[in-house]
């Protein structure tokens, strides 16, 4: 189990997490990659890291534009393991934007 984060925390976690915002208990981030094939290797890659997590987030796929939701729901809420997820993301994305 994880503990629920409190607001300050989160806040504080976003300041180091560019591109993701809060929405209610959720932390979210669309992006646009340059391509189909570019963004379909972000979502494998964040599967990999997700499935080692153990921690799986709400993706949207249009095309090249991803949107990333994470929340624990077991939980209720935003934990450690969301901003934790959400880093592993970031990266990702950058490493093929």
């Amino acid at each position: 189990m994880a503990d629920l984060l409190p607001d300050d925390a989160v806040s504080s976690a976003l300041a180091d997490l560019p591109g993701w915002e809060r929405d209610g208990d959720s932390l979210v981030r669309t992006v646009a990659l340059p391509g189909f094939l570019d963004a379909i290797a972000v979502v494998d890659a964040v599967a990999q890291e997700a499935e080692a997590a153990d921690h799986h987030p709400d993706i949207d796929i249009r095309y090249s534009t991803l949107t990333f939701r994470l929340s624990t729901h077991s939980e209720g809420g935003l934990t450690a393991k969301d901003t934790d997820l959400a880093a592993e993301i970031s990266a990702a994305i950058d490493a093929r934007s």
